[in-house]
Order: structure tokens, then sequence, then C-alpha cells
């Protein structure tokens, strides 16, 4: 961790977050705040690695195109579901040992966000403050420049949280189209898991079997009319699904 006041290049916004008094929406935090999430940071981050450590990644399909797109770009545009979250994001985190890669996730820019950022920072997370829903252009801004100028590859998630579920909205498929950098689909599949009710966010079960898959990188071109982007959208869903098929398959194997 830095030291308070410090900032990383690209921390989106940090500077004025938990380590000050306002967040990045401008919500001031109050003091009896300040103090929950400095405690309450190191609690959840350990209690994420515990989940994480009670399962077992058995199985990992495609791990050739992570080394594939990082040979030929700095950065890149990780791609997959919301429901996937959990592990897709634990398997980007440790590549960071042993691959020349940052991994970025978008946290809300509100007060509550401030204890996201901080665990996910304390994570080995890059941090983006935005929200996909209320600050949408200023997010892919945000996104543009972690991945462009400070060579961090930004998690999407096409579906959001709020879905449609497994339904790519334009944001992905245009940020590559913008950037030129690929978007590289992960999908996950676990022997046991509870799905969430209200969104269908899978939690695995302590001592799951985990299978990631990866898939081939895709590019998406530039001068695409409305209609070509709709393809690409349309293409990308089905290169997530098949990921996902990927993963199930290898976990039955």
């Amino acid at each position: 961790m830095n030291e308070p006041g410090a900032r990383d290049p690209g921390d989106g916004g940090l500077r004025g977050g938990l380590y000050g008094q306002v967040s990045i929406s401008g919500q001031r935090l109050s003091a009896g705040r300040r103090v929950l999430y400095r405690y309450a940071a190191p609690v959840v981050a350990g209690l994420v690695r515990l989940w994480w450590r009670s399962c077992r990644v058995t199985t990992v399909v495609g791990a050739e195109h992570l080394d594939q797109v990082l040979a030929l770009q700095p950065s890149f545009l990780p791609v997959y579901w919301h429901q996937h979250h959990l592990f897709c994001a634990q398997f980007l985190l440790a590549q960071q040992r042993a691959r020349p890669l940052r991994t970025g996730f978008l946290i809300s820019p509100s007060r509550d966000g401030e204890l996201g950022a901080m665990i996910m920072r304390r994570l080995g997370g890059h941090v983006i403050r935005g929200s996909s829903t209320r600050t949408g252009a200023l997010a892919m801004k945000e996104y543009f420049r972690a991945l462009m100028r400070e060579q961090v590859s930004p998690v999407l998630n096409p579906d959001g949280p709020r879905g449609p579920r497994f339904k790519c909205k334009p944001g992905a498929v245009l940020l590559a189209q913008m950037s030129g950098r690929p978007l590289v689909p992960l999908a996950y599949a676990a022997s046991r898991a509870w799905l969430v009710h209200w969104d269908k966010f899978v939690l695995p079960w302590p001592r799951a079997r985990i299978a990631i898959a990866i898939g081939e990188p895709y590019t998406v071109p530039r001068g695409l009319d409305s209609t070509g982007l709709e393809h690409c959208q349309r293409e990308l869903e089905e290169r997530l699904h098949a990921s996902f098929r990927a993963a199930r398959a290898a976990l039955q194997r």
C-alpha cells in the first residue's frame, strides 16, 4: 500500500478519496466512515482471498491466448459476464505475478465506492473510478486513458450488473474500436456453486473445482457503421458463450 496521500499513475482519482476527506463524486466522508473503511477494507479483502483459496483452480484452457496478446500489445481488454466476476478477476490478478499485466476494475465514484476501491487496491487491482450507468461517457474516458497511457488492462462486463444477462451492450465493442486493443473473452465454471437470486452471480462453494477458459483475442475493425458494430456485439456474445462451454467441458473432463 502507498503512504496516505500518495497516488499511483491512473488511480482514478483516489488522491481525493479515502485518504482525504471527500470521495471522487464530491460527497464528504464523515470521520466515522473513514475509520470504518480503514479497518473494514483489510478484513473484506482477507475474506475474499480466503474464498479464493477455499476453491481449487484445476484447469486453465487457452492460457496461450493471454501470452499471445501480451506479446503484441502492452494492454488489452479482458471481457467476461458480470456473473463470472469472482474467479475471472482472481485469475487475472494472479497472472500479474507471472506476466506483464496490470488489471483494472471500474469502481463507483460515489462515497460508498470508496470502500470497494480500497478493497480492490489491497487485492492488487488498478482502480478506475466511474459508473457504467451514471457516468458512462466519463467512465469510457477513464478506461481509454488507463488502457492507452498507463498500459492497464481494464476489465469489462458487457452485460453489467443490471443486465439483461448475457447480452452485450455496445461499450466494450466501442472501446475496442477506438483503442485498437483486442478483446479477450474469459469465463469460468465451478463444480458446485450458489447462484445469487437477483442477478445469478456465481458463488462457488468452498472446495469447489474451478475451470477457467480464455478465448482467442478479438479485434474490432475501425470505420464500422452501426450495423457492423452490432455484428461485433453478437460475435462477442458468441465468443463469451463459447468460452463458458469450454470451461464447463474442461471441468467435466
